[in-house]
């Protein structure tokens, strides 16, 4: 049984589970539900908690015994396992799976790790677990589920604020929900009436947002100039490459020009070829009516001009360079600008 971040704290006072199945890449929701599931483990008498990391020396008959050994002070083993790879070979998923099967009452295994694919879904190991179970996929939170988000994260603890204080920290801790959480956390501190001012809250919280090429991306084709500069402040100052940024720029200019080469010549597009799966279907029609043959022809020299630059170590400010480049998706007029 799936169930999201948002609703999984209702479904645990239903009755706890015998597994528990958290990927993903979003840290906090992560922490939190694991938190949570601790909290009534130990109300419904999981003394003893084990925690195991099934790394490469790992070795799975660790993890046999320990849910048939139990301890002299406790009738009930709490056992919390972290799958980094959220592949655990053949072994693992055969011992795995005789778990599923015996589904013992007094045995909690929580299973936990990075985001995993449809692949390890639909393995054989996982579908017996989550039979019997609960799977909780963290992933970042963006838009209006950040600040639902935040709403109901400073509601919990006391503060009621205004939506643009909510917008506001939406901002400074996108991609961040750790973040998010310590900058709640300090809100509390600071104003123990529960009430600060928009005013009060931009002296108090720090730009924290975090980011990944891929987010740029799609605020490119959404033709976001504003969020996209921010963005690309932040991966400089996180230290990534302009080379990266600058692959990703002319992967998705490739992918750009094939679906307008296909809308040019009265063809239906084919998403499924170019690997866009249909809730991003809509950011590439949106940049497709934005961008002309004669704006496309534009961008793909300029990336020429600064690949080629790039390669020779000819560029004094690459993210100056890139920030331009980045631009021409909107399309901006850069006339007044020199690439290079």
């Amino acid at each position: 049984m799936q169930v999201y971040p948002n609703r999984f704290n209702a479904t645990l006072k239903e009755g706890l589970q015998p597994f528990y199945l958290i990927f993903g890449d979003e840290p906090q929701q992560k922490l939190t539900a694991i938190n949570q599931i601790r909290e009534v483990a130990t109300e419904q008498g999981f003394d003893e908690r084990q925690t195991l990391v099934a790394d490469a020396q790992f070795d799975w008959s660790t993890l046999l015994e320990a849910t048939q050994t139990l301890s002299l002070f406790s009738a009930r083993q709490y056992i919390e396992l972290e799958l980094p790879t959220g592949k655990p070979g053949t072994q693992g998923s055969k011992i795995l799976t005789e778990l599923s099967a015996q589904n013992n009452p007094d045995i909690l295994l929580v299973i936990h790790g990075a985001k995993i694919g449809k692949d390890v879904q639909n393995s054989k190991w996982f579908k017996a677990i989550d039979k019997h179970g609960t799977y909780v996929p963290c992933y970042p939170l963006e838009g209006n589920a950040l600040q639902q988000w935040l709403m109901e994260q400073m509601r919990t603890q006391g503060l009621q604020v205004t939506p643009d204080v909510t917008r506001l920290l939406a901002e400074y801790c996108e991609g961040n929900l750790l973040a998010a959480s310590q900058e709640i956390e300090k809100l509390c501190l600071l104003y123990p009436n529960g009430n600060p001012t928009l005013e009060e809250v931009e002296q108090a919280v720090v730009d924290q947002s975090r980011y990944n090429v891929f987010q740029l991306i799609d605020v490119l084709l959404a033709g976001d100039s504003q969020k996209s500069v921010k963005m690309l402040y932040r991966l400089e100052s996180e230290g990534v490459e302009p080379n990266i940024i600058m692959w990703a720029l002319t992967r998705e200019w490739q992918t750009l020009r094939a679906l307008q080469a296909s809308k040019q010549a009265g063809q239906a597009i084919n998403w499924n070829q170019h690997r866009i799966w249909k809730n991003r279907q809509g950011m590439y029609l949106s940049a497709l009516q934005r961008l002309s043959p004669i704006h496309m022809q534009q961008l793909q020299h300029k990336l020429n001009i600064m690949d080629s630059a790039l390669k020779q170590s000819q560029v004094e400010r690459p993210y100056v360079e890139l920030c331009h480049l980045c631009l021409l998706f909107i399309p901006m007029s850069l006339e007044n600008f020199a690439l290079i």
